[in-house]
């Protein structure tokens, strides 16, 4: 399945709807947990959709990959 720019952009704008609405009603730890993935998500969409890294080298996906991971995993445990 090939997602176009306007998707991706409609997908971007739904999850920062749905970051808003958990920040706003949803509990401290879970919500936390919740929108560090959301934005990681979004990283990721931003990344492959945006900069055109679905067309890079293996090397540059799964280093923008590994860095979503590595820095959600630090806020995850910080907070």
């Amino acid at each position: 399945m090939r997602i176009t720019l306007t998707q991706t952009y409609i997908l971007l704008v739904f999850l920062t709807v749905v970051t808003a609405i958990t920040a706003i009603f949803g509990n401290f730890n879970v919500g936390v947990k919740f929108i560090i993935l959301l934005a990681i998500i979004k990283f990721w969409l931003v990344g492959f959709q945006f900069m055109e890294l679905k067309k890079a080298n293996k090397f540059w996906k799964i280093t923008l990959i590994s860095f979503g991971c590595i820095i959600g995993f630090f806020y995850t445990v910080l907070l």
